[in-house]
């Protein structure tokens, strides 16, 4: 791609000349272990974001929710677990991970502008013990995502207060961008009628998210 007119960046040096340098604090924020207030943030979360990357280094990152309460499960201050899901079974992010385990998780409590990031190395575990405690509306999980944590750290609210996420005067759901139904229709099952798409993303939607 030719780009003669762009001022690329191509070093950590031009880098931090452009940006600046972090200030101590924000160096220096990084955790290896969870304390008690990560804990209290786990738990109450339900919905994070993970991102992996093939051994490659082709990117995904896939949005993971559950109840708050359920969606970590904290095996130790350096240990935790991610349920999946029924999904579409694509496994994108899971076929990444086994083969190459480094992840980033950032998860999000709603109506808060920071949020609680971890950086680690994950493995897919297809039973355990734990597996009890992480049931929801009577289901076990199908595998966990276990991540031994690398590093912690809390992320600043700037992101949120640019964006205005969280102010529901902002929101348009419904402007632009068609229904979910539309989508489906006209980029990946064209052959199927928008009645039944909308049929099969309306309200029985719902009932197949744990069984």
């Amino acid at each position: 791609m030719s780009t003669p007119a762009w001022t690329e960046i191509t070093s950590d040096d031009a880098l931090s000349a452009l940006l600046g340098e972090p200030t101590a604090a924000a160096r220096g924020k990084e955790r290896s272990t969870l304390t008690e207030v990560d804990r209290d943030w786990l738990a109450a979360t339900p919905f994070c974001v993970l991102g992996t990357a093939d051994a490659e280094g082709r990117c995904d990152v896939s949005p993971k929710g559950d109840p708050a309460g359920q969606l970590v499960h904290v095996i130790d201050d350096q240990t935790i677990a991610l349920a999946e899901r029924p999904g579409n079974r694509r496994a994108d992010g899971y076929r990444n991970i086994l083969a190459n385990p480094h992840v980033g998780l950032n998860f999000l409590i709603p109506g808060r502008g920071d949020t609680l990031r971890i950086n680690g190395r994950a493995r897919l575990v297809s039973d355990a013990p734990f597996f009890d405690e992480m049931v929801v509306k009577g289901h076990r999980p199908l595998l966990a995502v276990v991540v031994e944590i690398e590093t912690v750290f809390f992320h600043c609210a700037k992101a949120f207060l640019r964006s205005q996420l969280w102010q529901p005067e902002s929101w348009n759901p419904d402007g632009k961008v068609p229904r979910r139904a539309v989508l489906a229709h006209r980029l990946e099952r064209p052959d199927t009628p928008l009645e039944e798409l909308d049929a099969y993303y309306g309200e029985s939607y719902k009932d197949g998210l744990y069984g």
